[in-house]
């Protein structure tokens, strides 16, 4: 039972994330009417978060749309089979559990010492897009943070040479699905406190959320540090993400550079007239320019 601080603190908190998810799914068109909206569930804060944001805006929304729950047991051993079941019921949403042992695919594919994540994602997606579209979804909610999504730019800018990162709303590689991460505008801290609080039955991933030295970790604690040293350098950060500038940067394919041409604006062509090179320029006794009428 939380304290009277503790509860106001949580409800501003609550409504925080409310606020960030409602006012992503407006900027990008994320969910509409009549949609079926896939939760994809992995057992982490983030995903358990998403769900229970998206279920509380479902039950005020002007819109009708279907949530369900979907969770891929890729069979590593070990791994707490009933947690996931037993809490979807507690909380009444239809949700799926979908086995596959992509665990023994990886394993058996990954050289020793190098990193998991590359494959044991493309399996799950194409896992995820088949049962999809099997099923009618027409969305697929994906639960990557702000956090999540700067990261990713300076993974691409530092090991990739691209400046791309998660789009908040994209279609699939096969152009078959509408993908939407509703979290795009929360930040980490603010999920890791909600899901502490709302004590969601975590369960670690030990395929590639165990490993070490992985680059977007390197990168999490490069942009935590400068997070403690430089307050609001990230969230300067992620809206540049949303303010890109494509003739101030080198991207022939991006920008039309080759045919740029050199273009003369009216009030260019007036300082060039005939009546203004003529006209009398002075200053009043202020030190302020002052030009003449030229009518």
């Amino acid at each position: 039972m939380l304290n009277p601080k503790d509860k106001t603190d949580f409800t501003k908190l609550h409504k925080r994330l409310r606020r960030n998810v409602g006012q992503a799914i407006a900027d990008f068109n994320m969910i509409e009417d009549g949609d079926k909206v896939m939760v994809c569930l992995s057992g982490g804060k983030d995903s358990y978060t998403l769900l229970d944001i998206l279920m509380s805006l479902q039950k005020s929304a002007p819109i009708n749309f279907e949530l369900i729950a979907v969770n891929l047991d890729q069979k590593q051993p070990g791994f707490p089979e009933a947690i996931l079941p037993n809490y979807l019921t507690s909380i009444e949403v239809p949700f799926e559990i979908i086995e596959e042992d992509t665990y023994s695919i990886v394993k058996d594919k990954t050289p020793e010492g190098k990193t998991t994540c590359g494959l044991c994602s493309r399996l799950r997606r194409g896992i995820i897009y088949g049962w999809a579209k099997r099923n009618g979804i027409n969305k697929i909610a994906l639960g990557h943070h702000r956090d999540d999504i700067i990261e990713t730019l300076f993974l691409n800018m530092f090991f990739g040479g691209k400046l791309k990162s998660m789009p908040p709303k994209l279609n699939s590689d096969n152009g078959q699905h509408i993908v939407i991460r509703p979290l795009a505008y929360a930040k980490e801290k603010d999920i890791a406190q909600y899901a502490k609080i709302k004590e969601f039955p975590i369960i670690p991933c030990n395929l590639c959320g165990s490993q070490e030295n992985l680059q977007r970790q390197n990168i999490k604690m490069m942009l935590q540090d400068w997070d403690r040293k430089y307050p609001g350098r990230i969230e300067a950060i992620f809206k540049s993400i949303t303010n890109v500038a494509p003739s101030h940067l080198a991207d022939t394919e991006l920008f039309d550079f080759v045919n740029l041409k050199q273009v003369s604006t009216d009030e260019e062509l007036l300082f060039d007239s005939p009546e203004f090179k003529s006209a009398k320029i002075g200053t009043d006794n202020s030190q302020n320019l002052n030009i003449v009428n030229l009518n």
